[in-house]
């Protein structure tokens, strides 16, 4: 048996923990520059407030209804999704964690009855422990899970933990779930599947298995069979590597200067090294890239790319900023405004199988000593206390974060006081 647990409205809720006067109120999270809608209350959903709408289109919406607005704050998230998810591996055995705000839980072992006490009880502790409410859906295979998920998000009773144990039960869960709300079932793929007459998820699974074999591959097998019940996809208690890493950022205001692209740009590489020493991985190519704004006809449009090479693989912030660096100089151009730079890492390979060259003057084990140093110091002090010289202090260009609120969590400044 697998348990699903859900964050509900994530990043929304992060934001109530922190402030009681935001209970009850429409909450919407905007994406990078305040653009669009990433994260919306229930309240701000009963508005019709859509996800990726543009937030300037809903000025009047938020206005007259006292919508709570803010800035995506991801070091608050990102913490409070640790914590989330540190308690619930205080309460599993074997624990996957699928993205940011759901993970998956080994439930084996447990009866029917003792699924629903130990949902409801998990909740009421997530909660505690958090302040992040979680729905809570039991299957016998984590697609199942998934569905009982989506019921457990909308029951009236507002229990928010669905147990799909019996087959009569799945039957008319499955009946009532339109197919493309289904784990792993994309737009192509839904409307492929409804223009040959399969609407709902019982459709998908009554399907014959030669066919889903034939139009859906194995992967589409491996669901059906998920929906008849029978596990086909493990939990995943370790993460897998990735196997490119991407850090870029749209600019806040238009970057002209070559020298706030370094600045820009040298960030986004000491980000990606240091998710490849996260993983413990080490980077053989470094891709820079830059482009102007798309959406602006009106002014001179550019946009490239350079690859470097490494002689030997690292995950040294020195040495991915210097390949970054002078990728960016052999693409920069005057004359243009820039909207967007990016660093991408590939050629991924094990921390402890690099190939070494014999004529490489980087001494790589003094690298690695330093960024032990550096992490452990940053770690505990604060992102970026200790940092290349090339990232600056003025960040003119960083996004545009207008209604950010303070990181509680994670900046010393931050932190919430208490006079008694």
């Amino acid at each position: 048996m697998y348990a699903l647990v859900d964050c509900n409205n994530f990043y929304a809720s992060c934001e109530r923990v922190f402030d009681p006067r935001l209970e009850e109120r429409p909450i919407v999270v905007l994406s990078n520059n305040d653009g669009c809608v990433i994260a919306r209350s229930n309240e701000a959903k009963a508005l019709g407030i859509a996800m990726g709408e543009p937030a300037f289109k809903k000025e009047d919406v938020y206005a007259r209804h006292n919508v709570a607005v803010f800035s995506s704050n991801f070091a608050l998230y990102g913490d409070m999704s640790q914590r989330v998810m540190r308690t619930l591996a205080h309460h599993s055995a074997a624990m996957e964690i699928y993205s940011i705000d759901e993970a998956f839980l080994d439930c084996s072992g447990l009866t029917a009855d003792g699924m629903d006490r130990f949902g409801s009880n998990l909740r009421k502790t997530v909660k505690q422990w958090t302040g992040i409410p979680v729905s809570i859906g039991v299957a016998p295979t984590k697609t199942l899970a998934k569905v009982a998920n989506h019921i457990a998000k909308r029951l009236p009773d507002d229990s928010g933990v669905c147990v799909l144990t019996k087959e009569e039960t799945i039957e008319y869960c499955l009946k009532k779930l339109p197919v493309e709300k289904l784990w792993g079932v994309g737009r192509r793929y839904a409307r492929f599947l409804r223009s040959w007459g399969i609407n709902t998820a019982w459709d998908l699974r009554r399907m014959p298995e030669g066919w889903i074999k034939e139009n859906m591959t194995v992967v589409g097998l491996r669901l059906q069979k998920e929906l008849k019940g029978e596990p086909c996809i493990p939990l995943e208690d370790q993460p897998q590597k990735k196997k490119e890493i991407c850090t870029s950022r749209s600019f806040g205001t238009m970057v002209t200067e070559l020298d706030e692209l370094k600045q820009a740009v040298s960030m986004y590489a000491t980000r990606c090294a240091e998710k490849l020493r996260t993983q413990n991985s080490c980077t053989n190519l470094v891709n820079v890239f830059l482009h102007t704004n798309p959406f602006r006809p009106d002014l001179p449009q550019y946009k490239n790319v350079r690859c470097a090479r490494l002689p030997v693989a690292s995950n040294s912030t020195l040495t991915v900023v210097q390949a970054a660096l002078r990728g960016l100089e052999s693409i920069y151009r005057e004359g243009y405004q820039y909207k967007k730079a990016g660093v991408i890492v590939s050629g991924l390979v094990p921390a402890n199988t690099v190939q070494y060259n014999l004529f490489h003057p980087t001494d790589e084990d003094r690298h690695m000593r330093l960024m032990t140093a550096m992490d452990k110091v940053n770690d505990r002090e604060g992102r970026d206390v200790l940092r290349v010289a090339e990232q600056g202090f003025a960040r003119r260009w960083t996004l545009r974060q207008e209604r950010l609120s303070p990181c509680y969590t994670t900046r010393w400044a931050d932190f919430m006081t208490i006079t008694v």
